[in-house]
């Protein structure tokens, strides 16, 4: 089988793909496919990786124009198509066609500013993180042992605090081509996850952080984030759930509020 890989280096400002050859062993996954790539046919080949088990997010690439992470997607299920994921309205248009059936499509995550082949800046991503405020405020002082929580409390936290800023779904979401102030359904899932933790106040000033155009009414619904992220995260019913809130309160900004 062949991979068709993305590469970039500032000093030529030339983007390319080149094209490998492998033979692919029994449970190889795309990572494991660059390792082989960078080991014995290319030593510049250039991409990211740290824990190698889908915990760390950095792996993360457009693999056959969807975002996954290289670590646990499997070249096998790729030709085999038992691993395609349908986007909605994704509009980025693919410069390099590929035979599915015989090609695998490795490329940078979308919207990111391209260091070098298949390495992107996340610094944006990151900052627009931070400005959600993603630190644990508890509302009391600490008590003398653990801060007790109901387990329903705990299971629904986890929808979120599995998350693993792999930026995934915001390579996938079509509202960065639109909004490019967007936050991005990552650090919202991250924002509404403090918005629900017992243990901190019981006001709403969470999800007022981001009642703006680039917050909680930028998102469409489209639903992709959910789709390819790989802890199963579903940033999209948070988003539903804050905007929810703020409408209760009577927070809806003029703009969004319904006529």
């Amino acid at each position: 089988m062949k991979m068709k890989i993305f590469r970039y280096d500032k000093k030529t400002q030339k983007p390319r793909y080149d094209v490998f050859e492998i033979d692919p062993t029994p449970g190889m996954t795309v990572l494991g496919a660059l390792f082989y790539i960078r080991n014995n046919l290319d030593d510049s080949l250039s991409f990211r990786y740290s824990c190698r088990g889908a915990v760390c997010g950095i792996c993360a690439l457009q693999i056959n124009n969807v975002p996954r992470l290289a670590c646990r997607t499997q070249i096998s299920s790729l030709l085999e198509g038992t691993a395609e994921i349908q986007l909605r309205n994704y509009q980025v248009e693919v410069k390099e066609k590929w035979d599915s059936r015989e090609e695998v499509l490795v490329e940078p995550l979308h919207y990111f500013t391209i260091i070098k082949d298949l390495v992107v800046d996340k610094k944006r991503f990151f900052d627009l993180y931070n400005a959600t405020q993603p630190v644990f405020k508890p509302a009391d002082e600490p008590p003398e042992r653990e801060r007790l929580m109901d387990p329903e409390a705990v299971k629904e936290l986890e929808n979120y605090t599995n998350c693993i800023l792999c930026a995934a779904c915001v390579s996938s979401c079509p509202v960065n081509l639109k909004n490019p102030e967007y936050i991005g359904p990552a650090s919202l899932a991250k924002l509404y996850r403090f918005h629900i933790d017992p243990r901190e106040s019981e006001d709403d000033s969470r999800v007022l952080l981001m009642n703006n155009k680039a917050g909680w009414w930028a998102c469409e619904f489209h639903g992709n984030c959910r789709r390819v992220c790989p802890k199963g995260v579903p940033p999209i019913i948070a988003i539903g759930k804050a905007r929810g809130r703020i409408d209760k309160i009577g927070k809806v900004p003029t703009e969004f509020s319904k006529k």
